[in-house]
């Protein structure tokens, strides 16, 4: 026991203090609920004290509401019903899990990573691992379960490290939150809650998922380099040789021959109904595009106004003929029995729900958000800190607290109604405020003990070396975190610089 004592040096023991206090707090639905407690009474003593601010577009005298009035808690006890079937995030949520988990479900999610990894030749491994580990947000669970793992077999067979494996790959998944390929979950549950948040400014605010969405494809093939470089100079020479052994679990076994047959029927069927949505994208008058301006990229355009029935569309044909073909599936029944399962596996996220919707009624309802809002923005410009250098520090923000509280939806929905406001009466977007907290959200992902696939990470880490613990791991994703922040705020700069879009409809300006 001393001896262990006395390994344990300053390092290792504010991970314990960071750990402990993590561990301390409440759950997300908690917080939500404790804070609508709090709203109430502190909406009663700004109101007392007469607290207001002018709008600064407008000129709108606005002031505290009191919530603790008789009438105020009228209206909060009929609308909660209201509040949380309105709430923008939920369907979205649900609708994209209904398609995405049945792909999960049957195999096919599991079956294209590991086809992916295994098929590549060994001087591109690591590049695919991480492109991979990339994209892998838009299939859930199966980037964090499948794809660490695997890389760790991989990694083993050609004679290199396999933690070596295990830490790209994790790194990529979890600091992957602001780079894809595609559209995914993660772009749906930020913009349900920025543009809400917008709306308590601008009533007219309007924007889509997308709103991000070329700074993302842009971050992809920024962050794979960087990864590889990481990767290859610092922690496979930090690691050197491997000498334990291990049992093979068989992660890294091939595919069967139906399993393969399977892929390729999904695949081609993926393809197909990507080529349908590029036809109807095509073309004046195409179907895709605003009628107003024939352009595909509006807030108005069918391809962005439908882009989550369309990413679940894309998941679930491919996820069925998957299933069908390798026997998961065999009548209708089946298909709807995985859609449903995956749907009631949100049920942690629907609770969550309805805490976050009740808050941000309240926060609205009560002008506080707006209070802030300007207040904060005054202190800002009053102080000449309204550049650059405030979005970098939004980002630094994001990247402490992301440390303390692990759930994405949860943060930014305490989040986005001061910041997303506060920044837009600074001239920015609510893209930009967005594109910066998903950026300070990734970087700190993979070394954050209380994200909910670290300890996942752990269990993989041991089976390798039995005396890993918190602090291995996070010595070992702190220079990914590093270099992905170095990277990820230089783009930035250059977005802002040059004023380039960051996605359909989603300027740096407002």
């Amino acid at each position: 026991m001393e001896g262990k004592k006395r390994k344990k040096g300053v390092g290792q023991s504010i991970l314990d203090g960071i750990e402990n206090i993590g561990n301390r707090l409440w759950d997300p639905v908690s917080m939500f609920l404790v804070l609508c407690i709090i709203l109430l009474f502190v909406s009663f003593i700004l109101s007392q004290r007469g607290t207001f601010a002018i709008h600064p577009g407008t000129g709108e005298r606005i002031e505290a509401i009191n919530l603790l009035t008789k009438e105020s808690l009228q209206m909060i006890v009929g609308s909660i019903t209201g509040n949380f079937q309105g709430f923008p995030p939920l369907g979205l949520v649900l609708i994209v899990m209904m398609g995405a988990g049945l792909a999960d479900k049957t195999g096919l999610m599991t079956a294209t990573i590991k086809e992916s990894v295994m098929k590549a030749p060994d001087n591109l491994v690591t590049a695919i691992i991480i492109f991979l580990g990339i994209n892998a947000v838009a299939v859930g669970d199966a980037g964090f379960v499948v794809l660490p793992p695997l890389a760790a077999a991989v990694y083993l067979g050609l004679g290199r490290h396999p933690l070596a494996g295990l830490y790209t790959a994790f790194a990529s998944v979890a600091g992957g939150f602001a780079a894809s390929l595609m559209v995914q979950m993660g772009d749906v549950i930020a913009a349900s809650f920025t543009i809400p948040a917008a709306q308590m400014l601008d009533p007219n605010y309007t924007s889509t998922a997308a709103m991000n969405y070329y700074f993302m494809i842009v971050s992809t093939f920024l962050i794979l380099p960087v990864a590889i470089m990481v990767n290859n100079k610092i922690i496979e020479p930090r690691l050197g040789e491997y000498k334990g052994k291990i049992e093979d679990n068989g992660i890294n076994s091939e595919l069967s021959a139906i399993e393969k047959k399977a892929l390729k029927r999904s695949g081609l069927w993926a393809m197909g109904l990507i080529i349908i949505i590029v036809a109807l994208s095509t073309g004046n008058g195409a179907f895709m595009k605003d009628p107003e301006t024939n352009s595909i990229f509006t807030n108005k355009a069918p391809l962005m106004t439908g882009i989550v029935p369309i990413v679940t569309i894309l998941f679930l044909i491919p996820g069925i003929i998957y299933g069908v073909t390798v026997g998961n599936i065999k009548n209708d029944r089946d298909a709807i029995r995985m859609m449903g399962e995956s749907v009631g596996e949100m049920g942690g996220y629907i609770v969550l729900a309805f805490g976050a919707s009740q808050f941000l009624t309240l926060f609205s309802k009560s002008n506080i958000g707006a209070l802030i809002s300007i207040k904060g923005a005054e202190f800002l410009q009053d102080i000449g800190f309204t550049g650059i250098g405030a979005l970098i520090s939004f980002i630094i923000v994001t990247c402490i607290v992301n440390i303390f509280m692990g759930s994405a939806g949860a943060k930014w929905g305490i989040m986005a109604p001061v910041f997303v406001p506060m920044f837009m009466l600074l001239g920015y977007s609510p893209a930009l405020t967005q594109a910066c907290y998903r950026i300070g959200d990734s970087i700190t992902n993979p070394l954050s003990p209380l994200f909910s696939y670290f300890p996942i990470l752990l269990g993989f880490v041991k089976r390798y070396d039995e005396e890993a613990g918190i602090g291995t791991i996070i010595s070992n994703m702190i220079p990914y975190s590093i270099f992905f922040a170095i990277a990820w705020i230089l783009l930035l700069i250059v977005f802002v610089v040059f004023d380039l879009p960051l996605g359909p409809g989603g300027g740096i300006y407002i």
